[in-house]
Order: C-alpha cells, then sequence, then structure tokens
C-alpha cells in the first residue's frame, strides 16, 4: 500500500494520543483539555476531559466571525414543495441564536433533553443547532415515525420540550405528524412527557394545537431574543439518537461535544477531502446519523455549504433528481446510500438523465449504510466518471471506520471492499473464541478499545446496557455485529451482518457475497438473500430480486440464470436452488434492506414490524412471494 495514508495511519498508531491532540488544533475551544485521553475508568474512555467548547460556536459563529459571513451555509431544496431556500452563515446564526433564545425563554437549560420530530425542513436543522448552543441534549426522531416508538423514546430521554412540524411530505402524500405525535404523549409514561411542544406549521397542513401545551414556532421566534453559545464540558453529551436494537428495544447512542467535533472536522477534510467553501450534500435525512453527522454538523464545522433535500432520488419528479440538485447548486461531494443509486439504475438502467446535466464541478461519490455490490459501484462510475467510494461506519461510530481517505490520497478502489481502516480504528477480524483469522477468512469484525474521538462514550444512562450490547462479546474489544475479512493488503470487505451468516450443512457463507453475484445479472436492479429454515441443511439461501425497468423476459428463465451464476461464482456449496421476483424489497427510510423481518416470516415466524419501515405494505407482497414458494408457515 502507498505512502501518504500508511504514514498517517501509522503516525495515529504510534501515538494515539497526540495525534488526536493536533487534530483538535483545528477546533476553537473555549478551555483546552487536561487530558486528551481519559483512561481512568475502562472501558468507558472519554476524550479531551476537562476542556470547555461550543458546538453550535463551531458550526456557525467562527465562521461569520472569520470571513465567511456571507458564504452560504445551508441550501434547502425541496422537490416536494417546490421550494429552494438558502441560508448564510450570518442568517443561519442569527436564526439559530433566536430559536436558542425561544428555548431558553421556555426553560430550557444545559443538560435538559429536547426531541425533534421533524420533516426534511430548515427549522430542523435549526433546532438542533440551537438545543448545542444551549448545551441542551437534542434527540431527533424520524419525523413520521410511528407513535408508539415515538414514545418509547420519549420515556427514555425525558424531554423538557418537543419541537416538530403539522406535517411531512412525499411524493404523492401529506403526512400529519400532530396526531402522531398527540398520540405518543398520551402512551408516554407520567414522569416523561413534555412541558411544551413547540409546533412549526406548514402550509400543506395546519394541525390543531393542544391549549397550555402547544406552542407557535412563528409566534415564538418573532418575540424571541438570541442567545450566546454556552461553553459545556468537552465530555457532555451533544444528542441522543436512538437506535433499535436486536429485540425492537430502542439504544440511546450518545454523542459527545468535544471528540465529535474533532472527528467531523478531521473526516471532512481527510476521509471526504472537501475544502472549506466547497459545496457537500449527504442525501440522507436528519433522523439518520448520517443526516446528524454529514448535512448539519461536519460540513458547516468545515466550513462547507450542506444541502438538506426533501425528496427522492426518483420520484420528485424523475430519475435526475440528484444530477439536478448536483448541478444547479454546484456539488463537489455527494455522499448517499447504495440502495439510491439502486434505484436510480432501475429507473435509469442507460443513464439518459444523467447527460441532461452539467456535473463538470462533481469530483467524488461516496456510498455507505449497506455494502455496495460491485454492480451498482461500476454503473455510478460508468456514468458519472468520478471516483466511487463505498466506505463503512455505523450509528454508533459517528463517522467512518473503514474508508477511502481521498483528503489524503486516493487509494486503489476494489469494488466490494470498504477499503482500509481509518487513523482512529485497530480493525481485526477474529473468530468465535475471539482469536485472530487469517487473511481472506470471513469472522466478526471488532474495533480494540479505546474507540476514536466521536464513537459513542456509552448509552443514554445506561452503561451495563452499553457494555453488554457492544464490549461484552470480545473482552477490550468493541463487537461490530458485522462479518467479513481483510485480504493480504489489509483492505476490509463487510459482507454482512454476523447474524447473516448461515451455516449451510456446516459451512459458514455469507449472504452479501451471494448478493453481490445475483447483483451482477443484467436484468437485476437490487436483490436481497435470506438464510432459511431446512430440515437436512440447517439453513438454505433463498434470493429475492427486483428486476430493472422494462425487462420483459420470463421470470422463470432469468432465475434458471442466477441459480446457475451462483453454482458457477460460489459453487454447490452455496446449496442456491431458489429464488423469486419481487417487485420491491422491504426496507427502513434509510435504505437497509429488511433481511431479518423477511426471514423470520419465511420460517413462519412471529415478527415486529420494524419502526423504521418505509412502507409496511411490502411485508403483504413478500409473504404472498413466499407462500408461492412453499414458506411463510404453508
Amino acid at each position: 500500500m502507498s505512502g501518504e495514508y500508511k504514514q498517517l495511519y501509522n503516525q495515529w498508531q504510534a501515538d494515539p494520543q497526540g495525534f488526536w491532540a493536533s487534530a483538535a488544533e483545528s477546533i476553537d475551544w473555549v478551555n483546552k483539555w487536561d487530558k486528551v485521553l481519559d483512561d481512568s475508568t475502562p472501558p468507558l474512555y472519554r476524550w479531551f476531559a476537562g476542556a470547555k467548547v461550543n458546538t453550535c460556536y463551531n458550526a456557525v459563529d467562527r465562521h461569520v466571525e472569520q470571513g465567511r459571513a456571507d458564504q452560504f451555509a445551508l441550501i434547502y431544496d425541496s422537490p416536494v414543495t417546490n421550494t429552494i431556500k438558502k441560508f448564510t452563515f450570518r442568517q443561519l446564526r442569527d436564526e439559530v441564536a433566536k430559536f436558542a433564545g425561544a428555548l431558553a425563554g421556555q426553560g430550557v437549560q444545559k443538560g435538559d433533553r429536547v426531541i425533534i420530530y421533524m420533516p426534511m425542513v430548515p427549522e430542523a436543522v435549526i433546532a438542533m443547532l440551537a438545543c448545542a448552543r444551549i448545551g441542551a441534549i437534542h434527540s431527533v426522531v424520524f419525523g413520521g415515525f410511528a407513535a408508539r416508538e415515538l414514545a418509547t423514546r420519549i420515556n427514555d430521554a425525558k424531554p423538557k420540550l418537543i419541537v416538530s412540524a403539522s406535517c411531512g411530505i412525499e411524493v404523492n402524500r401529506v403526512i400529519k405528524y400532530k396526531p402522531l405525535l398527540d398520540e405518543a404523549i398520551d402512551l408516554s409514561n407520567a414522569d416523561a412527557k413534555p412541558k411544551n411542544c413547540i409546533i412549526l406549521q406548514r402550509p400543506q397542513e395546519t394541525a390543531p394545537m393542544t391549549a397550555g401545551r402547544d406552542l407557535d414556532w412563528a409566534d415564538l421566534m418573532a418575540a424571541a431574543q438570541p442567545v450566546e453559545p454556552v461553553p459545556v464540558a468537552a465530555t457532555d453529551p451533544l444528542y441522543i439518537l436512538y437506535t433499535s436494537g436486536t429485540t425492537g428495544v430502542p439504544k440511546g447512542v450518545v454523542r459527545d461535544n468535544g471528540g465529535h467535533l474533532v472527528a467531523m472536522q478531521w473526516s471532512m477534510q481527510n476521509v471526504y477531502g472537501v475544502k472549506p467553501g466547497e459545496v457537500y450534500w449527504a442525501a440522507s435525512d436528519v433522523g439518520w446519523v448520517v443526516g446528524h453527522s454529514y448535512i448539519v454538523y461536519a460540513p458547516l464545522i468545515n466550513g462547507n455549504t450542506t444541502i438538506l433535500f426533501e425528496g427522492k432520488p426518483v420520484g420528485t419528479p424523475d430519475p435526475g433528481a440528484f444530477w439536478r440538485v448536483i448541478s444547479e447548486h454546484n456539488v463537489s461531494v455527494l455522499f448517499t446510500a447504495p440502495t439510491a443509486f439502486r434505484a436510480i439504475k432501475r429507473d435509469d438502467p442507460n443513464g439518459e438523465f444523467v447527460k441532461k446535466y452539467d456535473l463538470s464541478n462533481f469530483r467524488t461519490l461516496f456510498l455507505a449504510g449497506e455494502r455496495c455490490d460491485p454492480d451498482t459501484l461500476f454503473w455510478a462510475r460508468n456514468q458519472l466518471n468520478v471516483p466511487v467510494i463505498d466506505h463503512w461506519w455505523q450509528t454508533e461510530t459517528g463517522w467512518a471506520i473503514c474508508g477511502n481517505p481521498v483528503g489524503v490520497e486516493l487509494l486503489e478502489v476494489k469494488p466490494g471492499s470498504a477499503t482500509v481502516p481509518m487513523p482512529g480504528y485497530d480493525v481485526q477480524v477474529v473468530n468465535e473464541m475471539g482469536q485472530p483469522v487469517e487473511a481472506d477468512e470471513i469472522g466478526s469484525i471488532v474495533i480494540k478499545l479505546p474507540l476514536a474521538p466521536g464513537n459513542l462514550p456509552t448509552l443514554w444512562n445506561n452503561d451495563d446496557g452499553y457494555k453488554r450490547s457492544y464490549l461484552s462479546a470480545f473482552e477490550g474489544y468493541y463487537s461490530t455485529a458485522d462479518a467479513g475479512f481483510k485480504d493480504e493488503d489489509g483492505y476490509v470487505w463487510i459482507m454482512s451482518r454476523t447474524d447473516d451468516i448461515i451455516n449451510v450443512a456446516g459451512h459458514r457463507l455469507s449472504t452479501g457475497g451471494m448478493e453481490e453475484v445475483l447483483a451482477s445479472h443484467p436484468d437485476v436492479a437490487e436483490c436481497a438473500v435470506i438464510g432459511v429454515a431446512d430440515q437436512l441443511k440447517g439453513e438454505v439461501p433463498l434470493g429475492m430480486v427486483v428486476l430493472k425497468a422494462g425487462v420483459t423476459r420470463n421470470e422463470q428463465e432469468i432465475i434458471k440464470e442466477l441459480v446457475q451464476l451462483v453454482r458457477d461464482k460460489i459453487g454447490p456449496v452455496a446449496s442456491f436452488k431458489s429464488a423469486t421476483v419481487v417487485k420491491r424489497l422491504p426496507k427502513t427510510r434509510s435504505g437497509k434492506i429488511l433481511r431479518g423481518t423477511m426471514k423470520r416470516i419465511a420460517d413462519g415466524q412471529e415478527y415486529r414490524m420494524p419502526a423504521t419501515i418505509d412502507d409496511p405494505v411490502i411485508l403483504d407482497e413478500i409473504t404472498d412471494s413466499l407462500k408461492s414458494l412453499g414458506y411463510a408457515g404453508e
């Protein structure tokens, strides 16, 4: 492997604390730290202990003071409402300072929790930054989330206040948020209910207000007085972001202020290779970690213009939606999920819409959220003629564990690999006994403690749950719950979640490897492979495929070809004999395919409707398809 990345990684390994102390010099601190790493209570490590800082100041105010006041900080582009609105750093600071004053006026103080339950509108970003400004801890819950799921988060966070909106806008419908919010508050425990709710009334839907509890956003802003940033400890929480565990019980991932600031700025410059002043777009949602890290915090901390997009990759109005935004707003770097590109590829397989736009300033495409199959990577690279980089991280880590550090040097892209570990991460592959495995051998992927700055220090009010969920499987290591391997060059290959490794007659096989083969078929737009129970072999793989738009061939012929393809590429050991064509795959709203839910349906087991599912109706379609194959309890 070539020089500059290796030199940087070795520098971190040789002196981790010196490395991060140097990176921290790019942040504006109120007081410097006593210790770069507080390791006095392992495995609960803390970065930059003793320091004081304010995240909102670093994201907004300092750029106003240092010459970027008139640069655009935020561009809101909403094809679903036909709106484009731009905020300079000065305008964003003023809006945030006023809303922070509005929160303070309702008694919100440092350490109080504020739940934000909003669509992709500028007010959501303003609310997040306003909480950071006064040291309140925000917890963003996906707008339109089911009432019961919102209630579980209210019970855990016990917010003093909830910020919401009257509705969210989808392609063909308006989702009323207020009835969901009211029901969630009714369902929540008496000691957790918020004192007040601030409601943004959108023109598409006016929500009825609850007297004595609900306050109007516009009215509050009209009367609010701006407030200055409040210094907080670097180790104080910035936000809580809930992630559903395997039990369906949400876990409140905590992100602290100091380590997060350092990691966000370092990653923008080194992982993504973005210079201050450039336009950066993470096409995600503020309800997800990608939205927190790379729509809101990292681009603003780094002095970039960030895009807030209220729309979809297809259907708003067509598969050229992304290219229009890139062209119109002069985007240099795009970060999105592979699922978005599969949707675009499905609807525009020949890339006709790409040709309609000037993408001459567009430099790099980053994909994460699900493993990117090589076929999708090749398609994107061929259409866009820019490097297409798959990288790997989690809600818990907050930024890339493995990637291709284009700000340092562009390493060789190996399609299917997330490239190499970033400084801060000692990534190892181990077997069930916790022993290292050979190169190219699949095992559990773990990270040696302490985790890098910006990673979760713990779960909200649940140190024991943090240790049990993440640190108990392999002593001294964080368990990622992902499976994969390292090759001889040190490249990391994420093949699937550890529970997606299937055991076929004693052979441990990755469903991700089979999906890669299916996705290479010219008629397949996207696919999923699940392991279904089999009396003889324990488990056997079952493929679910969505065909590209315009494919009219006989489906049984395509399935025969797919079975043969897996046999040719992986071998008879895979025992891949069954596949079915479906109209669409069930996904979360961030684009992750719900393989575990499909497996439970196939095996005739009870399942819980995933809270983050994009469209529950799809599960009925999947159940019918599985029944036609003799699964799902039939």
